[in-house]
């Protein structure tokens, strides 16, 4: 989905940006590689994040990623904390209670415990792609980060099953008690079993709270440079038609995954390539 955003930015920034994705790609590899204990994963992160801060203090570095971060954060003023925050999301899951207990599964207790884990993985992503993108109104913070509960609500519904086999469940404790959903019926589910009205409720609720959030990124593409903006308006329909697609199927999310066709992404990518040239035009008049 951020490959189709990326090819309607100017060549400066779609390089930064790749650089950023790269950075969070890798990260995200060494605290998701299940061939090594949560442990070993925490310290391969630790040592890699090392290793980052070295390289963007100046030392000499042949890592290709930390070469063109570096170029990144020089250009488009990118602090290094909101990257180190970066990094800190894709290693919540390994600091996780549930981490002392291989058999047990990763839960959050309350929607707010979840919405700190969705800030940490997509909303400082969002930050930092602002600045990228280029603002100069300080709502657009504000309106990146709900942008960025958005897009990780709908991957958390997109992703149950897949999620609940590897030993996470993102849906709030609270909210599976209060539609009497089990987590082991949730668990059960990943296998393709039909889904029922209060697994169906449950969902629903979750994606009421994406809708709410995707309204701060219409309000946000305003507020970011002309260049940007035809990128972000991909990204949030890509995005956004995925959630309408899972809206649509009921919220059966179990029996396959939901995906955006091919298709539909390049008409979307066009429609922001359309925008971009008009944009072009616009400037040289």
């Amino acid at each position: 989905n951020f490959y189709y955003a990326f090819l309607a930015l100017p060549k400066s920034k779609r390089d930064a940006i790749c650089a950023v994705y790269a950075f969070m790609r890798h990260a995200d590899d060494l605290s998701d590689d299940e061939s090594r204990a949560r442990d070993q994963r925490g310290a391969d992160l630790a040592a890699w994040l090392d290793a980052w801060h070295r390289a963007a203090s100046g030392e000499p570095t042949d890592d290709p990623v930390f070469i063109a971060l570096a170029d990144a954060r020089h250009r488009f003023q990118i602090p290094l904390d909101l990257l180190d925050l970066l990094v800190r999301g894709t290693a919540m899951d390994l600091e996780h209670p549930a981490a002392a207990n291989p058999a047990a599964y990763d839960t959050y207790a309350t929607f707010d415990d979840l919405r700190r884990y969705c800030y940490h993985v997509a909303s400082v992503v969002g930050l930092v792609c602002i600045r990228i993108f280029g603002y100069t109104d300080p709502r657009a913070e504000k309106l990146a980060e709900e942008t960025g509960i958005a897009f990780q609500l709908t991957n958390i519904l997109r992703d149950v099953r897949e999620d609940a086999a590897r030993g996470r469940v993102y849906l709030p404790a609270e909210d599976m008690y209060r539609f009497h959903v089990r987590l082991e019926e949730l668990v059960a589910l990943r296998d393709g079993s039909k889904i029922t009205t209060n697994q169906r409720s449950l969902l629903a609720s979750i994606a009421r709270r994406a809708e709410d959030s995707y309204r701060s990124g219409r309000e946000l593409l305003p507020l970011i440079s002309s260049d940007a903006r035809p990128a972000l308006w991909v990204l949030i329909a890509i995005y956004h038609d995925l959630l309408r697609r899972i809206e649509a199927r009921n919220y059966d999310v179990f029996t396959e995954r939901v995906t955006v066709p091919v298709a539909k992404r390049i008409r979307i990518l066009v429609r922001g390539l359309v925008q971009v040239a008009i944009n072009r035009l616009l400037w040289r008049r």
